[in-house]
């Protein structure tokens, strides 16, 4: 039998995203009623930087436990505040600089943004590789086929989001550098070696394990699998056997959108949040449909209700969420409204930091040249 425990608090399996700019009856009600573990925003939702505090305070305020409020903030292609404070280069840009410290510094000034707005948790950086079938879809979002050189610019962002009191996510696992579709839309296939792909894509999981508190697992499915033409989402060899067993990663694992079109074909929203936790995901990431978060949060009741070892592995996730939250400073904390000073310091130094990178930046014939 479910524990009453498990369905009361069966939301914190949940990150959920909305639409409009401010606290609304409806909103109000789905954050009562679902309770949670985190919220997202999208560029959708922040139009101005104390209208985007306010929204994530209300929505903590509806909530009873502390909430992961997030955002995927990379730079450059990825950027959520480019309306707000202005843009921010790309992973790539500033990797481009062989500037050990800018790398460091895209983590922090990114964080500081993240930090100032409300935001505790940015799902970033991307550690895809930059292989040749990938580049139309993921542009400067990667840096470098060189697993070694995504390593080391996710490890330096990774600290300069720490620095600046914001928890970091890898993504996307299990790499999707060799896929060319775009898994928003349609359910890329991966033809790679295990061989190849444990030495190159899943390199950064495993060097960076102990280093970061997330990572995103998406949407594409891997010939090498035994579940070929299942998303890696989805699946309990990627999740439960690689990188919980094999590789040994010990965080949380949220699930890349449930809504885009990738995992569609596969599963419904409600059927797909099911399937992520009990593959071994943690937190189920539904970013715009009320009716699909509503319908995610009753499928994995009804499940728990029905299998009680679907209901042990909910309750498993929802210990584990419990106590990340009670231990990181990082959610508990609510940085103070920002004031106008503190934006437009703010906005200077990110436009600094871009141009800063823009002069330090270095050519394809000098890095060659330096080779």
């Amino acid at each position: 039998m479910i524990s009453k425990s498990t369905l009361e608090n069966i939301g914190q399996l949940l990150v959920v995203g909305f639409e409009g700019t401010a606290m609304s009856p409806q909103l109000r009600l789905l954050l009562k009623r679902i309770q949670p573990a985190g919220v997202i925003l999208f560029a959708r939702n922040i139009v101005a930087a104390e209208q985007t505090h306010r929204l994530l305070r209300d929505c903590r305020a509806g909530v009873a436990t502390p909430l992961f409020t997030c955002v995927d903030m990379e730079g450059g292609l990825v950027d959520r505040f480019r309306k707000v404070l202005g843009p921010s280069p790309s992973a790539a840009d500033v990797y481009a600089t062989e500037d050990r410290k800018l790398l460091r510094k895209h983590g922090k000034i990114i964080g500081e943004c993240c930090c100032t707005l409300g935001f505790n948790t940015d799902l970033a950086p991307v550690v895809d590789l930059a292989f040749k079938k990938s580049v139309k879809v993921l542009g400067s979002r990667a840096i470098s086929a060189n697993p070694e050189e995504a390593i080391r610019y996710a490890r330096e962002f990774l600290a300069g989001l720490r620095s600046a009191g914001v928890l970091g996510c890898l993504k996307h696992f299990p790499g999707l550098g060799e896929a060319n579709l775009d898994t928003h839309r349609k359910l890329a296939q991966v033809s790679k070696p295990w061989k190849a792909l444990w030495s190159e894509d899943l390199k950064p999981y495993r060097d960076l394990r102990r280093e970061v508190s997330m990572v995103l697992v998406g949407h594409a499915a891997y010939s090498c699998a035994i579940e070929r033409r299942t998303p890696a989402s989805l699946s309990k060899q990627w999740i439960g056997d690689i990188l919980r067993k094999k590789i040994g990663y010990r965080g949380l694992v949220i699930s890349d959108d449930l809504e885009m079109g990738a995992v569609l074909r596969a599963a419904s929203t409600a059927e797909a949040s099911v399937e992520h936790i009990r593959a071994g995901g943690d937190l189920a990431l539904i970013c715009h449909g009320q009716e699909n978060v509503i319908g995610g949060y009753e499928a994995l009741i009804r499940e728990a209700e029905r299998d009680r070892a679907f209901a042990k592995r909910c309750q498993e996730s929802i210990q584990k969420i419990f106590a990340f939250k009670k231990n990181r400073e990082e959610v508990k904390h609510h940085a103070a409204v920002p004031s106008r000073d503190k934006i437009e310091k703010l906005t200077r130094k990110l436009w600094e930091f871009g141009e800063q990178v823009r002069l330090a930046a270095i050519t394809p014939n000098e890095r060659r040249a330096r080779a």
